[in-house]
């Protein structure tokens, strides 16, 4: 079954990932591990069978997947749209300013509330949405510096991203192969390029596009993130007008 080779396969990357020494970041949450109970439940409620649409993101927000497990996984969008909760522990280290509450957190992502949103504004019944879309994240791992700040993967020193990449890449090669899409959708360019590599090392044919980042970071996506990814996703054949 789908789910489950998704499950098992998500157990090996957190495994891997564990094993490699990264001297860049003071701080490194796995919320494939410390919240495997709620990323479990999502797999296995939204992964059965094949899906037309593959989502991609980079890696864990500290609000949103680190919180919860669920890729771009906004605390309310998980709990009261995905109908989504489970035990949440806490990382080995864990850093004052960015602390593991699980669904209990008061903070709210903005990446996923938007991606989400968006998402439950076209499909009000998740279960219409996850018929025929996933979405999964390329890194399982969050990465700050010692004030907490962000580190983005392809902000790594090259010999433990070359490590960790390679891990990720295979995870994802095994994704797409069992979920079978036929459009990959990288949610900014880092997740584009990384679909492009796993594209080409299946073979096949596969429509590989990307839509703008709802990062607030990003001034454009500032601007209407919500409109400007839909018109992406028509203008791509992946939705209708």
């Amino acid at each position: 079954m789908t789910e489950q080779t998704l499950i098992r396969a998500a157990e090996v990357l957190a495994g891997e990932a564990d094993q490699i020494s990264f001297t860049d970041a003071a701080y490194i949450y796995n919320p494939l591990t410390y919240a495997k109970e709620p990323h479990d439940r999502y797999v296995s409620r939204f992964a059965r069978g094949k899906k037309r649409v593959l989502f991609l993101g980079m890696n864990p927000g500290p609000w949103g997947m680190a919180q919860t497990g669920v890729p771009f996984g906004e605390i309310r969008a998980v709990k009261e749209w995905m109908h989504i909760e489970g035990k949440v522990e806490k990382p080995q280290r864990e850093h004052p300013k960015k602390p593991v509450e699980g669904f209990s957190c008061p903070r709210s992502e903005v990446s996923g509330r938007r991606l989400w949103g968006l998402m439950q504004e076209r499909y009000p019944d998740p279960r219409v949405f996850f018929r025929d879309h996933f979405v999964v994240n390329y890194c399982p791992l969050v990465f700050m510096d010692d004030r907490g700040r962000n580190l983005t993967p392809d902000k790594l020193s090259a010999f433990p991203r070359r490590e960790l990449e390679s891990a990720c890449l295979d995870h994802l090669i095994t994704v797409i192969e069992t979920l079978a899409p036929s459009y990959l959708i990288g949610v900014g360019v880092y997740a584009e390029q990384r679909l492009r590599e796993a594209a080409s090392r299946i073979g096949g044919s596969f429509r590989v596009m990307k839509i703008l980042h709802p990062s607030p970071a990003s001034p454009l996506a500032n601007r209407g993130w919500d409109s400007q990814a839909s018109a992406q996703l028509c203008a791509g054949g992946v939705w209708e007008q």
